[in-house]
């Protein structure tokens, strides 16, 4: 069924409402909210209705229906416990050109009633069109519960600073985009508020969300693709982006989640089929970022899991972008919590392997070695590391197979410390929680990030 959902304002305007008993009831609770001028036709009534006649919130006329009661009215609602009559009123409106409804006869409605969740100004309307009521009032429920009770006064407040902007800047794109910012942020009534500085700033470009940078690039996992499970930096930023390049397995659920201005760009590979060569993807981000737009390259489950960051990062660390990684829900963690499978159990799983049916091809590389072909992770190393380092050695890996102990990972005092399998043995203890990292995958990200091969300490 094709319909328009608009809000009509109807203050001032006549409405006509045949029947007074219980279905009438309901409709004129939502039809006074309206301002509307309200007149009742009905040869009995509801004693509600009577009394709010009396007190002049509506007209009760005490007869039945006559197609000459439609004249002048805006909108016609047929509420009597006869279908015939309902239907005649119906069609005696349509005739008039007056917009009717029949309540609970879908074929006999020009509109229906929608499900309504209201926050002051804020009005949610759900409406299923007539198939189930009963569905839409759950709906409503369920959002009601869902939204801050002081939303109406925020509102009220940004709607104030909204005609402030529009009154102070200039038409621009850069102006839609601070409205599109102070939509995301608090207010307060103080002079000192950041956002109101910010609305009343004539700096352009405006502002950006706080966490995100012009000319930066953040590689952002968007997870297993269920929008709860995104970070809250990863929605934030999402939702502040200038420019998204997505893989194609982000869902339409999470790319709906920003903003309106936002340029949008699939940029995905799937099943072998290549519209992008990875080369054009790496030059996309450059060239947005180099143009000082904050640019997020969202990819499914987690970037650094089988999502080719490495050769993302090599190529905006040789452009001198700045770049930032946001880790996401990798889909392993996914697929084990939806069927409640523990990755790992201390009687009979100490490891955990990731591995792609994918393999990146390369006739100027000899492959490696199967033992060394892989990165290992150890959550909880100790402190310590002789004993794993004696053991490793005397599996096959080589002395300089490069390592990293991260400490407090993803905490402002993160450590990172880079050695080689050779001298893991006599690298400082690191405090705890801490986990080691060790591949040929490390000895490239230590490279692109200059990080000496053994003994520096960089703290994130």
């Amino acid at each position: 069924m094709n319909m328009l959902p608009i809000f009509l304002k109807l203050d001032g305007r006549r409405c006509l409402l045949v029947g007074a008993g219980n279905v009438a009831l309901e409709k004129v609770s939502t039809l006074l909210k309206t301002g509307l001028q309200i007149q009742i036709i009905a040869p009995e009534a509801r004693p509600e209705i009577v009394e709010l006649a009396r007190a002049g919130k509506l007209e009760w006329i005490q007869r039945t229906f006559d197609p000459s009661d439609l004249e002048g009215n805006t909108l016609v609602i047929a509420a009597t416990n006869v279908p015939q009559v309902n239907a005649a009123v119906y069609h005696s409106a349509v005739e008039r050109g007056i917009l009717a409804n029949s309540v609970d006869d879908i074929p006999n409605c020009d509109f229906f009633f929608g499900s309504i969740v209201t926050r002051g100004s804020l009005q949610i309307a759900i409406s299923t069109g007539g198939e189930s009521p009963a569905v839409a009032q759950r709906l409503r429920h369920e959002i009601d519960e869902q939204l801050p009770e002081d939303l109406g006064p925020w509102l009220e407040n940004l709607g104030a600073l909204r005609r402030e902007v529009l009154a102070t800047h200039p038409c621009s794109e850069g102006r839609k985009f601070l409205l599109h910012q102070l939509a995301q942020r608090q207010l307060c009534d103080s002079a000192s508020c950041p956002s109101r500085q910010m609305a009343h700033s004539q700096s352009h470009p405006p502002v950006q969300a706080p966490g995100i940078s012009a000319g930066t690039v953040y590689l952002v996992g968007a997870g297993p693709g269920d929008p709860d499970l995104l970070t809250v930096k990863a929605l934030r930023l999402i939702q502040s982006a200038q420019v998204i390049l997505h893989d194609d397995l982000v869902p339409q659920a999470i790319l709906a989640l920003a903003s309106s201005n936002a340029e949008i760009v699939n940029v995905g590979k799937r099943c072998g089929t290549k519209t992008i060569t990875q080369d054009d993807i790496n030059a996309l981000m450059i060239q947005h970022a180099r143009a000082g737009k904050a640019v997020v390259r969202l990819k499914s489950g987690d970037p650094l899991i089988f999502g080719r960051a490495a050769e993302e990062m090599t190529a905006l660390v040789a452009a001198v972008v700045p770049f930032e990684v946001v880790p996401g829900i990798t889909a392993a963690f996914a697929a084990a919590a939806a069927i409640g499978c523990s990755l790992t159990d201390r009687n009979s799983a100490s490891n955990v392997i990731f591995s792609t049916g994918h393999h990146a091809s390369s006739h100027n590389q000899s492959p490696l070695p199967e033992i060394e072909d892989a990165t290992r992770v150890v959550y909880m190393p100790g402190r310590d590391l002789h004993l794993l380092a004696e053991e490793w050695l005397q599996q096959g890996l080589p002395p300089d197979f490069p390592c990293a102990i991260v400490s407090h990972a993803a905490q402002p005092n993160q450590t990172v410390r880079c050695t080689t399998l050779a001298a893991l043995g006599d690298a400082a203890p690191a405090a705890a929680p801490s986990l080691l990292i060790a591949g040929w995958a490390v000895r490239d990200i230590a490279a692109t990030h200059h990080v000496a091969a053994a003994g520096v300490t960089v703290t994130a």
